[in-house]
């Protein structure tokens, strides 16, 4: 069986923003325990947020980081129902977000909203995880408000963490979707990558799926490579995740080696696919030609760990 030239790539280290390595203990136990839930929110160091519309208020700071703006929860709007206790840092600082309908105004004039395709790349590691976690939780509670059992208004339980409907007894918890996302390599060490219908003209990234019933994540490997691209794919090999709360996905990233060249787009997701060589994609990229994947994203990092560095920026033009 053949695989990737660069054999040791799948084994390298992945950096990925939205990556949950930002240090904060879940402390899943205590959701269920209201009276430690009500200590929390009323400590002195505990720390809150709000979000809204997968956005929430990010503010620059003269050292050049930028940070989540956060508040002693006694500053914080008032809201029961809609109050996700999201961990416990390091240092014992307990941190919960607020659902609201819309974001706090800042008298300062300093905070601006953001989601998290720009403020994942800016904010620290615990920030990032934090507003994660957040907006993953409010995708879910905004869609899932009725029992899929028998349709009846269902309760928030558990910190925000699970849904409960009072008239069956159901419980329903936070949905994530496994997507399996690929950078496909041939003998000649190139990579494939593709256009999607709705992109604009140029964008290229690599090609990805989501897991279907009863389907190991190799397996949609194959498939989705074999549907979009019409490329036979062999070895395949995992590299890392990402959780991707845009609604509700976690990006599983593999490396796998076509058996064949031949390329034959499914031309309704895939408009356009090409092989390239490192050389052929920097020169693509500097003249702008190709938009490579959004830095955010696992697509990108997969691709730069087949490339061997980060990836080139478009040249000026003029």
């Amino acid at each position: 069986m053949t695989i990737w030239t660069d054999r040791t790539a799948a084994t390298r280290p992945v950096t990925l923003t939205l990556a949950g390595t930002g240090g904060i203990d879940r402390a899943a136990h205590h959701r269920m325990d209201e009276a430690w839930l009500a200590a929390a929110w009323s400590h002195p160091t505990t720390r809150v947020f709000v979000v809204s519309g997968g956005q929430a208020l990010i503010e620059d700071k003269e050292d050049g980081s930028t940070e989540l703006v956060m508040m002693p929860s006694f500053d914080a709007p008032f809201t029961e129902a809609h109050r996700y206790f999201l961990g416990i840092d390091g240092d014992g600082v307990r941190y919960f977000a607020l659902q609201k309908d819309s974001l706090p105004g800042r008298m300062d004039a300093v905070a601006r909203s953001a989601g998290l395709r720009e403020a994942g790349v800016l904010l620290s590691d615990r920030d990032a995880e934090l507003m994660t976690h957040a907006v993953g939780l409010e995708n879910w509670q905004r869609t899932h408000r009725f029992c899929s059992r028998c349709g009846e208004r269902t309760v928030i339980a558990a910190a925000g963490h699970i849904r409960r409907c009072q008239a069956c007894g159901a419980e329903h918890y936070p949905r994530t979707d496994p997507a399996a996302i690929m950078l496909v390599t041939d003998d000649k060490d190139r990579a494939l990558l593709g256009r999607q219908v709705h992109w604009p003209e140029g964008r290229f990234s690599t090609l990805a799926g989501f897991v279907e019933p009863g389907e190991s994540i190799e397996a949609a490997v194959v498939r989705e490579v074999a549907e979009e691209a019409g490329v036979a794919v062999g070895e395949v090999a995992y590299v890392g995740s990402q959780p991707w709360p845009f609604p509700s996905s976690l990006m599983l990233g593999f490396m796998a080696h076509a058996t064949s060249p031949d390329i034959q787009v499914d031309g309704d997701e895939i408009e356009e696919a090409r092989w390239f060589s490192r050389d052929e994609l920097r020169t693509a990229i500097e003249t702008g030609e190709v938009l490579p994947p959004s830095g955010i994203s696992i697509a990108a990092r997969l691709v730069e760990l087949w490339y061997g560095e980060p990836l080139p920026r478009p040249l000026p033009q003029g």
